[in-house]
């Protein structure tokens, strides 16, 4: 999952676990890859063990690495401590790192992780930070199913091009690419030449609720939340990318 900041990228991405959880298609492994990270709120799991986390506490104790295990090894077997196991999923966040730093060691982490352990899930779903950061670092060099969020607006839909543009100047394998519009007020007449000039398959449309986006303030979760019309644009949502 992708797209510019603000198109309620995480809270679709939500809306996904939650129709996979309810119709119990399959095992789900939920990855929080934004060190911003919101995705743990929204599906009420409590203080998530992140690899950031893992990979600074290792650093500031190295003696308490065992003898004859590498530190690659143990920090691999700490991630698989830090992994949040729910009802109907399991969640993995990449987190914030406390100091300024660059991310590229944790990228490789969460790559190398993502490989190994998407081998054991029937269904995986990627949180990735808003725009291009992920994509430029090939966090995912191969990718069965990009879906790109935007909003209801042209700003949106040029951003998903532009990130899906450079996906595919990047050489990742993407076997499907969609586009969600979400926050859709009316017809999408205005903005049908963007749409079609972004070369992706529209997997469907998420109608604006007020009390969807109230989420945020109330801090609630995204199963405190009923709305018909928005499971049912969901699951067609779903139904079109699983055809794909």
């Amino acid at each position: 999952m992708n797209g510019k900041g603000g198109t309620g990228k995480t809270t679709v991405s939500a809306l996904l676990i939650k129709h996979l959880a309810a119709s119990k298609k399959g095992s789900i492994l939920a990855i929080d890859a934004d060190p911003n990270s919101n995705l743990p709120e929204i599906l009420d799991v409590k203080r998530p063990g992140t690899i950031v986390g893992v990979v600074e506490d290792i650093s500031k104790h190295m003696d308490k690495i065992p003898a004859g295990v590498t530190k690659e090894r143990f920090i691999e077997m700490r991630i698989q401590d830090a992994l949040a196991e729910e009802d109907d999923f399991d969640l993995l966040a990449m987190g914030r790192p406390e100091g300024p730093g660059c991310y590229c060691y944790i990228n490789n982490l969460l790559r190398d992780m993502t490989e190994k352990m998407t081998k054991n899930y029937d269904f995986v779903i990627i949180d990735n930070a808003a725009g291009m950061e992920h994509i430029s670092r090939r966090t995912m060099r191969s990718v069965d199913k990009l879906v790109l969020v935007s909003d209801h607006s042209l700003f949106g839909i040029r951003s998903a091009k532009r990130i899906y543009d450079l996906a595919k100047e990047l050489e990742i394998k993407i076997r499907n690419a969609y586009l969600v519009v979400n926050k859709v007020t009316g017809p999408l007449e205005s903005c049908q030449k963007e749409i079609a000039d972004t070369t992706l398959q529209l997997a469907g449309t998420i109608p604006y609720e007020p009390e969807l986006q109230q989420l945020s303030i109330s801090a609630k979760t995204i199963f405190e939340f009923e709305g018909k019309a928005l499971q049912e644009a969901v699951e067609n949502i779903f139904n079109n990318i699983m055809r794909g």
